[in-house]
C-alpha cells in the first residue's frame, strides 16, 4: 500500500510539472484557474532585489514642493505601516489619491504634481547585526529617485516614464556591445503595440532626481 502511495505521489507531481510546462511552452490557460498559480513556473516571476517605494509630490506656482502621499491626515494602511500607495505599482490609483489630498488641504495653485519613484537595493534592509555577519564593506544605503509620471494641476496626464529598474536594464542592455553590433548588422523591425495607437502621451526618457528629497505637507482643511 505505501509502495501505491508513492507511486501516485510521483506521478501526481510529475504529471503537474509535466503540464506546467506545456502550459507555459504554447501559452495556455495560464490564468484560466487560480490553482494554475501553483503549477505554472510564475510563482516568484514578480519578486526584485530593490525596495520601491512611491511619492505623490506637488509643485506650487511659488516653486515650493509638496507632499501629497501620505496625506496630513490618518490614512489607510492595508497591510503592515504602509499606506495604499505603496501598493498601486502599476499606478492606476495615484492620480487619484493626490487630487484628493489637494482638494482637501488649503495650498497655493499648483502647477502639476509627479509620481516619484524611490529605489533602494534591499539588502540594506539587513539590520545592522546581520549586515556585520555577511558584508565586509560598511553598510552606506543611499535611494534613487526618478519621476515616473507627471500631471498638471488639473490632473491630466502630461508624460509617463517606465519605472526605474526597467531604465537601468534597458540602458544594459544598450550598452552591451554585442547587441549594439548586431543592430547595425540586423535587418530594421517595428513592432506596434494596439493599445499604444490612441493619442495618449507617448512614454517618455524619464527623470533622474538623484539622492535626497526634502518636501512639506500642504496644510489640511
Amino acid at each position: 500500500m505505501k509502495r501505491w502511495l508513492a507511486t501516485l505521489t510521483i506521478t501526481t507531481y510529475l504529471s503537474a510539472l509535466a503540464f506546467g510546462i506545456a502550459c507555459h511552452a504554447m501559452n495556455f490557460a495560464l490564468s484560466s484557474h487560480p490553482a494554475m498559480y501553483y503549477v505554472v513556473w510564475d510563482m516568484f516571476c514578480g519578486w526584485s532585489a530593490h525596495e520601491i517605494r512611491y511619492h505623490l509630490v506637488a509643485e506650487g506656482e511659488s516653486g515650493n514642493f509638496y507632499r501629497l502621499s501620505p496625506a496630513p491626515w490618518n490614512t489607510f494602511a492595508p497591510y503592515g505601516d504602509l499606506e495604499r500607495t505603496q501598493y498601486d505599482v502599476v499606478g492606476n490609483a495615484h492620480r487619484a489619491i493626490a487630487m484628493n489630498t489637494l482638494q482637501h488641504t488649503d495650498h497655493e495653485p499648483m502647477v502639476r504634481f509627479l509620481l516619484v519613484e524611490e529605489s533602494w537595493p534591499k539588502k540594506y534592509n539587513l539590520p545592522d547585526h546581520l549586515w556585520a555577519y555577511r558584508f565586509d564593506e560598511p553598510k552606506d544605503p543611499h535611494s534613487y529617485f526618478w519621476v515616473r509620471t507627471v500631471f498638471s494641476g488639473e490632473g491630466e496626464l502630461i508624460q509617463a516614464n517606465h519605472d526605474y529598474i526597467s531604465h537601468l536594464q534597458s540602458l544594459a542592455i544598450a550598452d552591451n556591445p554585442r547587441l549594439k553590433s548586431d543592430s547595425m548588422r540586423g535587418k530594421p523591425f517595428y513592432a506596434v503595440d494596439p493599445s499604444l495607437r490612441s493619442s495618449t502621451p507617448a512614454m517618455g526618457a524619464g527623470t533622474y532626481l538623484g539622492t535626497e528629497m526634502n518636501l512639506s505637507h500642504p496644510s489640511a482643511n
